[in-house]
């Protein structure tokens, strides 16, 4: 039987669960998880939240983590400035990084989603605009979503996970998580 666990990850939580060698105490998924024989599929950055996938079947966190198998993730991303329709769309097109060019990724302008409150909050500015948009990616870069909307020329302040395939982290609180036993789809 396949155990796959949903969890909401907070902000400053490393995706892992030792922190081996830091000189400071950082928070990390022991402290939210004590389900034995799960492993994370894939990761999340320590300064994003939302959805971590966690599961006890090699073949299954492969077919999440893999870049190969193009499973889309889903991010709610706040952005410093005001998006335009280039910058929307040299998104949608791809974006060259420094490891390369990026697949397209699926990018619409949002309204600020009702969200958790984040500890601690974001930074506003009086005279510079946020946004928000929803970026879909299939692959897995390292912080790979904040260095393509840097590369348009919108910093992220604030990036949440929402859904890795067809699992979501609707419903699920920061620091909380739902076990699935045998998921469907696999």
């Amino acid at each position: 039987m396949t155990r796959l666990l949903l969890f909401n990850k907070p902000f400053g939580v490393l995706s892992q669960f030792t922190d081996r060698g830091s000189p400071t105490v950082r928070s990390t998924l022991s402290e939210f998880i004590a389900v034995k024989g799960v492993y994370p599929a894939g990761r999340l950055d320590r300064d994003s939240e939302g959805l971590m996938l966690l599961c006890d079947d090699g073949r299954l966190q492969a077919r999440i983590a893999d870049p190969r198998f193009k499973m889309p993730k889903t991010y709610l991303v706040q952005v410093e400035g005001d998006p335009q329709e280039p910058e929307l769309e040299r998104l949608r097109q791809g974006v060259r990084l420094n490891d390369g060019m990026t697949l397209p990724a699926d990018v619409a302008r949002i309204d600020a989603p009702d969200l958790w409150l984040r500890d601690p909050p974001i930074r506003q500015r009086k005279l510079i605009p946020d946004s928000w948009l929803t970026i879909t990616i299939r692959e897995g870069r390292n912080r790979q979503v904040r260095r393509m909307t840097a590369a348009v020329g919108l910093p992220t302040l604030r990036l949440v996970r929402w859904s890795v395939g067809e699992w979501t982290v609707a419903g699920i609180a920061p620091g909380a998580f739902e076990l699935l036993s045998n998921p469907p789809g696999f």
